[in-house]
C-alpha cells in the first residue's frame, strides 16, 4: 500500500515552490517590459489582459513564499532524518547533503529580501534604483533554488541524481525555462538600448 510520508509532502512542497517562483520570474520579466505594447499582448482575449499582472507578481510570490517555509517545515516533521532547526536555518553540518541545503537555505534568505523590500513602506523609503538592484537579487535566487531542486536526493540518501526522474526533468525544465527567458529579456534589454541611443 503507498503511504505519503512528511518527507513526501517537503519534496512536494519544494515542488510546487519551484513551479512558482519560476512562474513568478517570468511574470517579473514582463512587468520589466513595455508589455501592452506589445503585438502579443493585444492578442490575448480582454478577459485575460484585465488580470492585474502586478498582482499576479505578488501573489505568487506571496504564495511560493508559503511553499517554500512549509518545505523544511514538513521534513522537521519526519521522524527518518535527523534535521533540526539549525541545520534548516544554519546547515553547514546539516547531516544530508549540507552543501545542497545551504543553497536551499540562501535562497530562502534571498527570496525574503525580495518580498521585504518590495513591501510599499519599504519602496516608499528607498530610491528606486536601490529597490531595483535588491530585486536583481531574484535571478541568483532562481540560480540558487533550481540547482537545490535539481542535486537534492527527494529520499534524503545521498543518491545520485537521477536525471530522467519525473521530479528531476521538472527542475530541468524550469531551468530551460528561465535560461530561455533571461536571454530573451536580455535581448529587449539590448535593443531598448539601441533605441534610445538613436
Amino acid at each position: 500500500m503507498f503511504t505519503i510520508t512528511f518527507l513526501d509532502l517537503s519534496a512536494g512542497m519544494g515542488l510546487c515552490a519551484t513551479g512558482l517562483l519560476t512562474l513568478n520570474i517570468l511574470i517579473g520579466m514582463v512587468l520589466s517590459t513595455a508589455y501592452k505594447r506589445s503585438v502579443y499582448w493585444k492578442k490575448l482575449p480582454p478577459k485575460l489582459r484585465e488580470i492585474s499582472m502586478d498582482d499576479l507578481h505578488n501573489w505568487t510570490a506571496y504564495l511560493a513564499l508559503f511553499f517554500v517555509c512549509l518545505h523544511p517545515l514538513f521534513l522537521l516533521l519526519d521522524s527518518g532524518n535527523q534535521f533540526s532547526f539549525r541545520d534548516i536555518f544554519w546547515p553547514l553540518q546539516a547531516p544530508k547533503q549540507p552543501n545542497m541545503v545551504l543553497l536551499g537555505t540562501l535562497s530562502f534568505y534571498a527570496l525574503l529580501i525580495v518580498i521585504i523590500s518590495s513591501q510599499k513602506i519599504i519602496k516608499q523609503n528607498i530610491s528606486f534604483r536601490f529597490w531595483k538592484n535588491i530585486h536583481l537579487i531574484s535571478y541568483g535566487t532562481a540560480l540558487l533554488f533550481l540547482i537545490h531542486g535539481l542535486q537534492m536526493d527527494p529520499e534524503l540518501k545521498d543518491r545520485p541524481t537521477d536525471y530522467l526522474d519525473a521530479e528531476k526533468f521538472f527542475s530541468e525544465a524550469c531551468i530551460l525555462i528561465v535560461l530561455i527567458a533571461s536571454f530573451i529579456r536580455y535581448r529587449y534589454h539590448l535593443q531598448s538600448q539601441n533605441k534610445n541611443r538613436k
